[in-house]
Protein backbone atom coordinates (compact mmCIF):
# COMPACT_ATOMS: atom_id res chain seq x y z
CA UNK A 1 0.00 0.00 0.00
CA UNK A 2 1.84 3.43 -0.77
CA UNK A 3 1.58 6.44 0.87
CA UNK A 4 -0.70 7.69 -1.88
CA UNK A 5 -3.41 5.05 -1.53
CA UNK A 6 -3.39 5.85 1.95
CA UNK A 7 -4.09 9.44 1.69
CA UNK A 8 -6.88 8.43 -0.04
CA UNK A 9 -8.07 6.22 2.17
CA UNK A 10 -7.96 9.08 4.81
CA UNK A 11 -9.82 11.34 1.97
CA UNK A 12 -12.43 8.99 0.87
CA UNK A 13 -14.23 7.89 4.40
CA UNK A 14 -17.33 9.75 5.20
CA UNK A 15 -17.23 12.14 8.37
CA UNK A 16 -19.37 9.42 10.64
CA UNK A 17 -20.25 6.52 10.10
CA UNK A 18 -24.02 5.98 8.78
CA UNK A 19 -26.92 6.69 10.98
CA UNK A 20 -29.73 3.98 11.14
CA UNK A 21 -33.27 5.27 11.04
CA UNK A 22 -36.68 3.71 11.59
CA UNK A 23 -39.65 4.69 10.44
CA UNK A 24 -38.28 7.56 8.16
CA UNK A 25 -41.56 8.62 6.53
CA UNK A 26 -45.10 8.87 7.54
CA UNK A 27 -47.46 6.73 5.78
CA UNK A 28 -49.02 9.61 3.97
CA UNK A 29 -45.83 10.81 2.32
CA UNK A 30 -44.49 6.95 1.13
CA UNK A 31 -48.16 7.10 -0.42
CA UNK A 32 -47.38 10.30 -2.35
CA UNK A 33 -43.80 9.62 -3.58
CA UNK A 34 -45.23 6.13 -4.39
CA UNK A 35 -48.18 8.04 -6.86
CA UNK A 36 -46.02 10.52 -8.12
CA UNK A 37 -43.67 7.65 -9.44
CA UNK A 38 -46.71 5.78 -10.86
CA UNK A 39 -48.29 8.81 -12.60
CA UNK A 40 -45.45 10.19 -14.24
CA UNK A 41 -43.73 7.28 -15.77
CA UNK A 42 -42.31 5.55 -17.21
CA UNK A 43 -38.59 6.23 -16.20
CA UNK A 44 -34.89 6.08 -17.65
CA UNK A 45 -32.36 3.79 -16.51
CA UNK A 46 -30.13 5.02 -13.43
CA UNK A 47 -26.96 4.88 -16.38
CA UNK A 48 -29.38 6.59 -19.24
CA UNK A 49 -29.91 9.32 -16.84
CA UNK A 50 -26.00 10.27 -16.20
CA UNK A 51 -23.81 8.70 -19.04
CA UNK A 52 -23.17 8.89 -22.20
CA UNK A 53 -20.61 6.22 -22.78
CA UNK A 54 -19.48 3.54 -21.02
CA UNK A 55 -15.89 4.83 -20.29
CA UNK A 56 -17.84 7.35 -18.33
CA UNK A 57 -19.56 4.97 -16.49
CA UNK A 58 -16.12 2.81 -15.69
CA UNK A 59 -14.69 6.17 -14.55
CA UNK A 60 -17.69 6.76 -12.17
CA UNK A 61 -17.20 3.38 -10.65
CA UNK A 62 -14.36 1.33 -9.85
CA UNK A 63 -11.57 -0.68 -11.98
CA UNK A 64 -10.06 0.06 -15.39
CA UNK A 65 -10.90 -1.72 -18.19
CA UNK A 66 -8.68 -1.22 -21.43
CA UNK A 67 -9.25 1.15 -23.58
CA UNK A 68 -10.19 -0.73 -27.00
CA UNK A 69 -13.12 -2.71 -24.17
CA UNK A 70 -15.61 -2.72 -27.06
CA UNK A 71 -18.61 -2.47 -24.59
CA UNK A 72 -21.40 -0.17 -25.65
CA UNK A 73 -24.37 0.75 -23.11
CA UNK A 74 -26.65 -2.40 -23.49
CA UNK A 75 -23.95 -4.42 -22.69
CA UNK A 76 -23.90 -2.73 -18.97
CA UNK A 77 -27.64 -2.11 -19.52
CA UNK A 78 -28.99 -2.10 -15.43
CA UNK A 79 -32.12 -2.52 -14.28
CA UNK A 80 -32.61 0.01 -11.66
CA UNK A 81 -34.55 3.03 -13.22
CA UNK A 82 -34.33 6.89 -11.92
CA UNK A 83 -36.59 9.91 -12.00
CA UNK A 84 -36.57 13.27 -9.71
CA UNK A 85 -38.42 14.66 -7.22
CA UNK A 86 -36.77 17.75 -6.84
CA UNK A 87 -33.26 19.07 -8.56
CA UNK A 88 -31.29 22.14 -7.75
CA UNK A 89 -33.04 22.87 -4.51
CA UNK A 90 -36.60 23.06 -6.13
CA UNK A 91 -39.57 20.69 -6.15
CA UNK A 92 -40.82 19.20 -9.19
CA UNK A 93 -43.71 18.05 -7.76
CA UNK A 94 -45.97 20.82 -5.53
CA UNK A 95 -47.67 17.77 -3.84
CA UNK A 96 -44.24 16.50 -2.16
CA UNK A 97 -42.96 19.90 -1.39
CA UNK A 98 -43.66 19.72 2.32
CA UNK A 99 -41.16 16.40 2.38
CA UNK A 100 -38.30 17.68 0.40
CA UNK A 101 -38.26 20.90 2.10
CA UNK A 102 -38.42 18.67 5.65
CA UNK A 103 -37.20 20.45 8.20
CA UNK A 104 -37.00 16.72 10.38
CA UNK A 105 -34.41 15.86 8.10
CA UNK A 106 -32.52 19.57 7.91
CA UNK A 107 -31.96 19.17 11.98
CA UNK A 108 -30.98 15.19 11.17
CA UNK A 109 -27.61 16.23 8.70
CA UNK A 110 -26.65 19.23 10.76
CA UNK A 111 -26.28 17.41 14.03
CA UNK A 112 -24.76 14.37 11.56
CA UNK A 113 -21.94 16.68 10.82
CA UNK A 114 -22.35 19.09 13.62
CA UNK A 115 -23.10 22.28 11.61
CA UNK A 116 -25.19 25.46 12.06
CA UNK A 117 -26.68 25.31 8.40
CA UNK A 118 -28.43 23.28 6.04
CA UNK A 119 -30.49 23.21 2.50
CA UNK A 120 -32.24 20.53 0.72
CA UNK A 121 -30.80 19.81 -2.53
CA UNK A 122 -32.13 17.42 -4.74
CA UNK A 123 -34.30 14.45 -3.98
CA UNK A 124 -34.34 11.43 -6.08
CA UNK A 125 -35.45 7.89 -6.63
CA UNK A 126 -34.30 4.28 -7.64
CA UNK A 127 -36.81 1.56 -8.70
CA UNK A 128 -36.43 -1.89 -9.96
CA UNK A 129 -37.76 -5.27 -9.35
CA UNK A 130 -35.38 -8.77 -8.79
CA UNK A 131 -32.06 -8.35 -11.04
CA UNK A 132 -28.26 -8.56 -11.26
CA UNK A 133 -26.82 -5.84 -10.25
CA UNK A 134 -23.42 -4.88 -10.96
CA UNK A 135 -21.12 -5.99 -7.41
CA UNK A 136 -18.34 -2.34 -7.97
CA UNK A 137 -19.20 0.02 -5.21
CA UNK A 138 -19.03 3.23 -6.76
CA UNK A 139 -19.20 6.89 -4.60
CA UNK A 140 -22.13 9.50 -5.50
CA UNK A 141 -21.53 12.12 -7.38
CA UNK A 142 -18.94 14.93 -5.35
CA UNK A 143 -19.68 18.03 -5.15
CA UNK A 144 -17.05 21.24 -5.14
CA UNK A 145 -17.92 24.93 -4.65
CA UNK A 146 -18.39 25.79 -8.58
CA UNK A 147 -18.11 22.09 -10.25
CA UNK A 148 -21.11 20.22 -9.49
CA UNK A 149 -23.89 17.45 -10.98
CA UNK A 150 -25.64 20.73 -11.97
CA UNK A 151 -22.83 21.66 -14.64
CA UNK A 152 -20.62 18.52 -14.56
CA UNK A 153 -20.02 14.84 -16.15
CA UNK A 154 -20.96 12.82 -12.43
CA UNK A 155 -17.64 11.16 -13.91
CA UNK A 156 -15.29 14.30 -13.55
CA UNK A 157 -16.33 14.90 -10.13
CA UNK A 158 -15.69 12.05 -8.72
CA UNK A 159 -12.21 11.31 -10.45
CA UNK A 160 -11.47 14.84 -8.45
CA UNK A 161 -12.78 12.88 -5.04
CA UNK A 162 -10.75 10.05 -5.78
CA UNK A 163 -7.67 12.10 -6.45
CA UNK A 164 -7.70 14.59 -3.22
CA UNK A 165 -6.26 17.60 -5.33
CA UNK A 166 -9.49 19.25 -4.76
CA UNK A 167 -10.79 18.47 -1.14
CA UNK A 168 -10.61 22.39 0.24
CA UNK A 169 -13.28 22.95 -2.36
CA UNK A 170 -15.27 20.26 -1.25
CA UNK A 171 -18.96 21.08 0.01
CA UNK A 172 -20.07 19.34 2.76
CA UNK A 173 -23.37 16.81 1.83
CA UNK A 174 -25.15 14.52 3.51
CA UNK A 175 -28.43 12.48 2.77
CA UNK A 176 -30.99 10.41 4.43
CA UNK A 177 -31.48 7.64 2.14
CA UNK A 178 -34.29 5.11 2.58
CA UNK A 179 -35.62 2.00 1.51
CA UNK A 180 -39.05 -0.04 1.08
CA UNK A 181 -38.23 -3.80 0.15
CA UNK A 182 -39.80 -6.86 2.08
CA UNK A 183 -37.99 -9.25 -0.22
CA UNK A 184 -34.48 -11.04 0.02
CA UNK A 185 -31.53 -10.15 -0.58
CA UNK A 186 -31.33 -6.65 -1.87
CA UNK A 187 -29.47 -5.03 0.85
CA UNK A 188 -26.74 -1.56 1.07
CA UNK A 189 -23.52 -2.78 1.73
CA UNK A 190 -21.37 0.16 2.49
CA UNK A 191 -17.52 1.17 3.55
CA UNK A 192 -17.53 3.42 6.63
CA UNK A 193 -13.52 2.76 7.42
CA UNK A 194 -12.53 3.99 4.19
CA UNK A 195 -11.88 1.69 0.89
CA UNK A 196 -9.33 -0.67 2.75
CA UNK A 197 -11.39 -1.10 5.85
CA UNK A 198 -14.13 -3.93 6.36
CA UNK A 199 -17.28 -3.55 4.79
CA UNK A 200 -21.01 -3.59 6.39
CA UNK A 201 -24.08 -4.24 5.66
CA UNK A 202 -27.82 -3.51 6.02
CA UNK A 203 -29.72 -6.17 4.99
CA UNK A 204 -33.10 -6.97 3.59
CA UNK A 205 -36.19 -7.19 4.22
CA UNK A 206 -35.70 -3.24 5.18
CA UNK A 207 -39.37 -1.30 4.89
CA UNK A 208 -39.09 2.40 5.75
CA UNK A 209 -35.61 2.29 7.16
CA UNK A 210 -32.92 4.71 6.44
CA UNK A 211 -29.80 5.85 6.92
CA UNK A 212 -28.26 9.41 7.23
CA UNK A 213 -24.89 9.27 5.75
CA UNK A 214 -21.97 11.08 3.29
CA UNK A 215 -22.05 8.94 0.19
CA UNK A 216 -20.14 11.63 -1.79
CA UNK A 217 -16.76 10.09 0.08
CA UNK A 218 -17.76 6.75 1.26
CA UNK A 219 -18.25 3.76 -1.16
CA UNK A 220 -21.55 2.16 -1.10
CA UNK A 221 -23.39 -0.26 -3.38
CA UNK A 222 -26.83 -1.51 -3.85
CA UNK A 223 -26.43 -5.50 -3.76
CA UNK A 224 -28.08 -7.75 -5.72
CA UNK A 225 -32.08 -7.69 -5.68
CA UNK A 226 -34.66 -10.76 -5.03
CA UNK A 227 -34.31 -14.76 -6.11
CA UNK A 228 -31.74 -15.94 -8.63
CA UNK A 229 -34.54 -16.98 -10.50
CA UNK A 230 -36.31 -13.95 -11.13
CA UNK A 231 -33.74 -12.04 -11.85
CA UNK A 232 -33.43 -12.91 -15.74
CA UNK A 233 -34.38 -10.04 -17.97
CA UNK A 234 -34.33 -10.74 -21.63
CA UNK A 235 -34.36 -7.63 -23.83
CA UNK A 236 -33.06 -5.01 -21.29
CA UNK A 237 -31.40 -2.42 -22.78
CA UNK A 238 -29.80 1.24 -22.06
CA UNK A 239 -32.86 2.75 -23.62
CA UNK A 240 -35.31 0.37 -21.83
CA UNK A 241 -38.10 2.50 -19.75
CA UNK A 242 -39.81 1.10 -15.93
CA UNK A 243 -43.34 2.12 -15.40
CA UNK A 244 -46.53 1.30 -13.58
CA UNK A 245 -49.51 -0.04 -15.71
CA UNK A 246 -52.59 0.55 -13.60
CA UNK A 247 -54.78 -2.03 -15.50
CA UNK A 248 -53.13 -4.74 -14.15
CA UNK A 249 -51.62 -3.23 -11.29
CA UNK A 250 -47.85 -4.28 -12.18
CA UNK A 251 -44.74 -2.85 -13.16
CA UNK A 252 -43.15 -3.10 -16.47
CA UNK A 253 -39.84 -2.90 -18.37
CA UNK A 254 -40.70 -1.87 -21.72
CA UNK A 255 -37.83 -1.70 -24.68
CA UNK A 256 -39.17 -0.17 -28.00
CA UNK A 257 -42.70 -0.90 -26.39
CA UNK A 258 -42.45 -4.40 -25.80
CA UNK A 259 -42.81 -5.55 -22.47
CA UNK A 260 -39.46 -7.41 -21.54
CA UNK A 261 -40.27 -8.04 -17.98
CA UNK A 262 -42.99 -7.83 -15.37
CA UNK A 263 -43.20 -7.42 -11.54
CA UNK A 264 -45.81 -7.43 -9.32
CA UNK A 265 -46.68 -4.57 -6.20
CA UNK A 266 -44.27 -7.10 -3.80
CA UNK A 267 -41.17 -7.71 -5.81
CA UNK A 268 -40.30 -3.87 -5.89
CA UNK A 269 -37.78 -2.47 -4.07
CA UNK A 270 -37.91 1.82 -3.67
CA UNK A 271 -35.12 3.68 -2.72
CA UNK A 272 -35.68 7.19 -1.81
CA UNK A 273 -33.07 9.77 -1.65
CA UNK A 274 -32.86 13.40 0.09
CA UNK A 275 -29.97 15.53 -0.28
CA UNK A 276 -28.67 18.49 1.48
CA UNK A 277 -25.82 20.27 1.29
CA UNK A 278 -24.50 21.10 5.22
CA UNK A 279 -22.31 24.71 6.45
CA UNK A 280 -20.58 24.33 9.62
CA UNK A 281 -21.04 28.13 9.89
CA UNK A 282 -22.09 31.35 8.07
CA UNK A 283 -18.82 31.93 7.06
CA UNK A 284 -19.04 28.79 5.28
CA UNK A 285 -22.50 29.04 3.61
CA UNK A 286 -21.41 32.68 2.90
CA UNK A 287 -18.24 31.55 0.58
CA UNK A 288 -20.54 29.02 -1.15
CA UNK A 289 -23.75 31.35 -1.78
CA UNK A 290 -21.01 34.02 -3.18
CA UNK A 291 -19.13 31.95 -5.16
CA UNK A 292 -16.03 34.28 -4.30
CA UNK A 293 -14.36 30.70 -4.14
CA UNK A 294 -15.78 28.79 -6.84
CA UNK A 295 -13.40 25.98 -8.56
CA UNK A 296 -13.90 26.23 -12.61
CA UNK A 297 -13.56 23.57 -15.19
CA UNK A 298 -10.61 25.04 -16.47
CA UNK A 299 -8.91 25.10 -13.36
CA UNK A 300 -9.64 21.38 -12.89
CA UNK A 301 -8.90 20.27 -15.64
CA UNK A 302 -5.42 22.54 -15.34
CA UNK A 303 -4.90 21.15 -11.86
CA UNK A 304 -5.01 17.62 -13.23
CA UNK A 305 -2.42 17.71 -16.21
CA UNK A 306 -0.12 19.81 -13.60
CA UNK A 307 -0.16 16.61 -11.24
CA UNK A 308 -0.39 14.18 -14.18
CA UNK A 309 3.18 16.00 -15.88
CA UNK A 310 4.88 15.87 -11.99
CA UNK A 311 4.68 12.32 -11.64
CA UNK A 312 6.35 11.88 -14.93
CA UNK A 313 2.72 11.03 -16.72
CA UNK A 314 3.02 12.67 -20.65
CA UNK A 315 -0.38 13.92 -21.68
CA UNK A 316 -1.77 15.73 -24.47
CA UNK A 317 -4.35 18.56 -23.45
CA UNK A 318 -7.68 17.50 -24.30
CA UNK A 319 -10.10 19.36 -27.04
CA UNK A 320 -13.35 18.11 -25.00
CA UNK A 321 -11.59 16.84 -21.47
CA UNK A 322 -15.11 16.63 -20.12
CA UNK A 323 -16.19 13.34 -23.03
CA UNK A 324 -12.24 12.87 -24.30
CA UNK A 325 -11.36 9.33 -23.86
CA UNK A 326 -7.67 9.26 -23.66
CA UNK A 327 -7.95 11.75 -20.92
CA UNK A 328 -10.84 9.49 -19.07
CA UNK A 329 -8.53 6.76 -19.41
CA UNK A 330 -5.47 8.08 -17.96
CA UNK A 331 -7.49 9.50 -15.31
CA UNK A 332 -8.84 6.13 -13.96
CA UNK A 333 -5.58 4.43 -14.52
CA UNK A 334 -3.51 6.93 -12.14
CA UNK A 335 -6.44 8.11 -9.57
CA UNK A 336 -8.95 5.47 -9.28
CA UNK A 337 -9.04 3.67 -5.71
CA UNK A 338 -11.60 0.91 -4.91
CA UNK A 339 -12.50 -1.56 -1.83
CA UNK A 340 -10.00 -4.07 -1.05
CA UNK A 341 -12.41 -6.08 0.95
CA UNK A 342 -15.92 -7.67 0.34
CA UNK A 343 -18.42 -10.16 2.08
CA UNK A 344 -20.16 -10.75 -1.55
CA UNK A 345 -17.90 -11.42 -4.24
CA UNK A 346 -21.30 -12.81 -6.64
CA UNK A 347 -24.86 -12.46 -7.34
CA UNK A 348 -26.62 -14.91 -4.87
Amino acid sequence: MTTDSIDLATVLTPVAPPVIRDAVYREDEYERMLDVIKRNGPWKGIIANHFSSVDEVIATVTGNIPADHGLTLDDIADATFRGFFAKNSVCLYPELEDIFYNSRFIEEVKSYWNAQYAKPTLMLFNICGPHNTSLAPHLDAVTFRGVRIENTPVWLQNMMGKSGLFTEYLVKMAQVITWWYKGEPGGFTYWPDGPFGAPQNLATPMWNRGVVVQNELMFHRGDPVGPLEDRVIDGLKHRSLFGYDEASDSWEITTDGDVVKRYQPDQIRLLVHWNAEVYKDREEMEKAMDHSDDLTHDRVIETFLADLRGRGIKIADPTDPLRDVEFMQTLMNVYDVAPTQDWLTEPS
